[in-house]
């Protein structure tokens, strides 16, 4: 169902249920055990599909099930909880979560890519939030998610008129960061995941930590950003790479004497 790989500071975590890698019970419960086995040295997770979609949605055959029983809405209602929740857990995650986008990545498989930090996707690839063909909403997540990436305007045009996008388009609307050619994609997908986890794991984690203060008013953003600076600038890393900037680069007086001798 998830394969798990790590090179370096990047873990690869690959959906692998046949053919649309759909959201079931069990998909649900197997990618939230499969998160805690993260390690700590991971500063990029990186996940990507290895079937034809990136992740088309909820399985058909357990909501046919679902919608069956008496108790069914109420049924509905826990497996959807349940996908917010361990969105919400990506979320947070103190990783950079990079998803590449391959195929079609609709509903709650494009309200999982959502709720990752940063979306690479094919040209070709087929992306939405289409619940509401069905006289459902996205709610896992994809009403607040799309809203605070893109502000309502367009999220009104997305959601209301469940429109789905090809991959080019979303990049060009800032749904998501990249698009490439779908024979282009893994390489630069993990070319991006190995850019970014060259930079200090740490950083990046405070990084997003208060990148998502900056959504919630009350949080206290500024006092996070100071927080944070105090922390860093006592982790050994951070020291290492400031002063070796420092020692490349010339001071104040040093530029200005250089400048007279020009």
């Amino acid at each position: 169902m998830f394969k798990i790989s790590t090179s370096g500071a990047v873990t690869t975590l690959t959906l692998s249920r046949p053919p649309v890698n759909a959201i079931s019970d069990e998909w649900v419960q197997t990618l939230d055990a499969t998160l805690d086995r993260l390690d700590a040295s991971c500063a990029v997770l990186h996940i990507r599909s290895d079937q034809k979609v990136f992740c088309a949605g909820a399985d058909l055959k357990e909501m046919r099930g679902r919608m069956d029983m008496a108790d069914g809405p109420d049924r509905m209602y826990a497996y959807v909880a349940g996908i917010q929740r361990l969105y919400f857990r990506i979320e947070e995650l103190p990783q950079v979560v990079l998803a590449e986008i391959g195929g079609a990545a609709l509903g709650g498989g494009f309200e999982l890519a959502l709720a990752c930090d940063l979306r690479i996707a094919a040209n070709e690839a087929k992306v939405g939030l289409p619940e509401a063909r069905l006289g459902l909403i996205p709610g896992a997540g994809g009403t607040q998610r799309l809203t605070r990436l893109c502000g309502p305007s367009l999220a009104n045009r997305l959601i209301l008129g469940a429109e789905v996008l090809d991959g080019a388009t979303a990049a060009s609307l800032g749904v998501v960061h990249w698009s490439a050619p779908r024979a282009e994609l893994p390489a630069r997908a993990a070319e991006l995941a190995k850019r970014i986890a060259d930079l200090p794991a740490a950083a990046l984690a405070a990084c997003k930590a208060c990148i998502a203060a900056a959504s919630q008013p009350g949080r206290g953003g500024f006092t996070e950003e100071l927080e944070y600076t105090r922390s860093l600038l006592s982790n050994p890393e951070t020291q290492k790479r400031v002063q070796a900037f420092l020692a490349a680069r010339p001071t104040s007086e040093q530029a200005a004497e250089k400048l007279k001798q020009e």
